[in-house]
Formats: C-alpha cells, sequence, structure tokens
C-alpha cells in the first residue's frame, strides 16, 4: 500500500529538493564559468604580474607566442609588468638586499599599474618571496592571503580577470635552508590557492606540477635542476614554467609539449624568438617605469608611446607582417 506524504512533508520535501538544485546549480557556475581560453580571446590587454621570474620575461614570451600559434580572430597585447623582489603579502625580510632596500609591496603600485595598463585579464605569480624564506608561519601566511584577497578586490573592481599562478618550484637540493623545506612551505600556499577555487577564483596550480616535473626527473637524475640558484629559472626553467601554464589555459598537454613544437606551430625559428623577447622586456621597462615603483636598480625604459612604437615593429618583424 502506497502511503502519501501530507501537505506538511510535501512542502519540506520541495524545499530540500530546491536547496539542493540551488547548491548544484551554484557548483556548476563555478565549474562552467568562462573558460580560460575564451578569457584570453575576449581580452585586448593581458597584464602578467610578479616577482623576478616573471620580470625576467622569457616564460611570459613563450605564452605569448602560443596565443598567437592559436591564430584567433582576437587575442591581447601582453603587458609584463613584473617587478624583481616584488611581494603580493608586502612583507620583507630583515636586511633585504644588504640592508639597502626592503622588498617593493605590489600594493604600493598597483592602482597606477591598473590605471596606465587598463587591463582586461592580469595575471599574478607570487609566493616565493611571500615566504620570506623561513620556515612556515601563520601570520606571513594570513599577510599572503590578505594580500590576494585585495589583489583580486582591485582588479574585478575595474571589470577585469584575475588569473592566479601559484608559487614556482622552490629547490630545496640548489639551495638548501637550514632545517626545513621551503618547498613545502610553497605548497601550502599554493593549496590554499587552489582551495580557492571553489569560490570562483581562476588558478592555475604551477606549483604542483613542477614539484611532481622535477621529482619525477630525479628519479633517474638526482642532480637534474632548472634554477640554478633554487629560485631563478634557466632556460629550461622558463620553458618548464610555460609549458605548465599553457596547459592550464588550455593548450597541450605539459608532459607531451616541447619549445620546438610551440616554434614550429607559430612559425617562429630561434631568432624570431629572441624578437619576441626583446619586446616583452623593452614594454615591461617602460610600462613598469611609468607606473612608478620603490625598488631601486630598475631601468627606466622608453616612453610609453615610444616603446610601443619600437615594440610594433619588433612584432611585425618576428612574425613577418
Amino acid at each position: 500500500m502506497i502511503q502519501l506524504l501530507s501537505p506538511k512533508s510535501t512542502r519540506m520535501l520541495v524545499l530540500l529538493v530546491c536547496l539542493f538544485n540551488c547548491k548544484l546549480s551554484s557548483a556548476q557556475d563555478i565549474k562552467n564559468q568562462t573558460s580560460l581560453p575564451q578569457l584570453l580571446q575576449k581580452s585586448k590587454t593581458a597584464v602578467f604580474l610578479g616577482d623576478s621570474i616573471t620580470a625576467a620575461g622569457q616564460y611570459v614570451a613563450y605564452t605569448e607566442v602560443w596565443i598567437a600559434s592559436q591564430k584567433w580572430s582576437q587575442s591581447p597585447k601582453i603587458l609584463n609588468l613584473g617587478l624583481s623582489s616584488e611581494t603580493v603579502s608586502g612583507l620583507s625580510e630583515d636586511g633585504h638586499a644588504g640592508g639597502k632596500f626592503p622588498r617593493p609591496d605590489l600594493a604600493e603600485r598597483l592602482d597606477r599599474v591598473l590605471a596606465i595598463t587598463k587591463p582586461n585579464l592580469v595575471f599574478a605569480c607570487y609566493g616565493i618571496n611571500c615566504g620570506i624564506y623561513q620556515p612556515f608561519d601563520e601570520t606571513r601566511f594570513q599577510q599572503y592571503q590578505k594580500g590576494y584577497l585585495q589583489l583580486k578586490q582591485k582588479v574585478e573592481a575595474i571589470g577585469a580577470n584575475l588569473i592566479i599562478i601559484t608559487p614556482p618550484f622552490y629547490d630545496d637540493l640548489r639551495m638548501p635552508l637550514s632545517g626545513f623545506s621551503y618547498n613545502d612551505v610553497l605548497s601550502k600556499y599554493a593549496q590554499w590557492l587552489v582551495s580557492q577555487r571553489e569560490q570562483g577564483w581562476r588558478v592555475i596550480d604551477l606549483h604542483s606540477a613542477m614539484t611532481k616535473e622535477i621529482q619525477a626527473k630525479r628519479i633517474t637524475d638526482s642532480s637534474y635542476f632548472v634554477q640554478p640558484d633554487g629560485v631563478h629559472p634557466n632556460a629550461a626553467g622558463h620553458w618548464c614554467v610555460a609549458k605548465h601554464l599553457i596547459e592550464g589555459l588550455g593548450g597541450p598537454k605539459a608532459d607531451e609539449s616541447t619549445l620546438e613544437n610551440l616554434l614550429q606551430s607559430a612559425g617562429l625559428n630561434d631568432a624570431q624568438m629572441a624578437l619576441i623577447q626583446k619586446r616583452v622586456l623593452l614594454l615591461r621597462d617602460a610600462y613598469v617605469g611609468a607606473a612608478g615603483h620603490k625598488r631601486p636598480g630598475v631601468p627606466a625604459g622608453l616612453p610609453v608611446e615610444e616603446a610601443e612604437k619600437e615594440a610594433s615593429a619588433i612584432y611585425a618583424k618576428a612574425f613577418d607582417k
């Protein structure tokens, strides 16, 4: 015999179903948010923010070449505004740079950077300096979280989108620190960023992918490295960063990707690739200088308008346009 639900029980069941569907819909909204390739295609200007690894420009140039190789009807202008020594946490260790200057704080220049570049899309890769090369500390970690929350709010306030890249691998083998693994510290930072995907954050987990790759290579070659000083990538290291970033942006799987294939797909040779890298650095110096900052020893760069003209000529020469 089938027992019918009372009107009260029926209303309760409907309410529970609605709540479940709302939660499911919310999860679907996060999962099905605009894809990263779509964000790239609809953006006019994409800005890269970060420390010295980003400022070096090589992985940014590789990423720009991959974007160009997609031959989309519209691709964003790529601007690298990385600044050496910078943190998103606003922290600096005692005696940084021999006591000459504290680490620059992204918050000090962020408003000016956004105003001068007017980006639709911002990439940010911070963390390797934010732990101050010390054991994990909850207070420092909270400052890192606060810095990224503020960055996200600022970027979204101008109508732009933020893509966060988790900090790169730190090579404890090349530059061991006393009594602890600094890469493990960065793993905690990366894990928190990845967890924010549940809140709709767009996060590419470079740290886990890079750590896994280097550890795997050391099974057969215990001395393998791509960061001679433990921090700053060599050419192979920049390609390691770029290929994982490109995979996160919808490109080929990193373990199947080679620089040679990238250049071939873009129709470039090594000399043309060098021109793209030159262009990235030319625009970096111009825009970083125009926005202003507090770090000594950074080239002033050309005036933005002059740099843009020269950069356009370099781009045309690199791609034979």
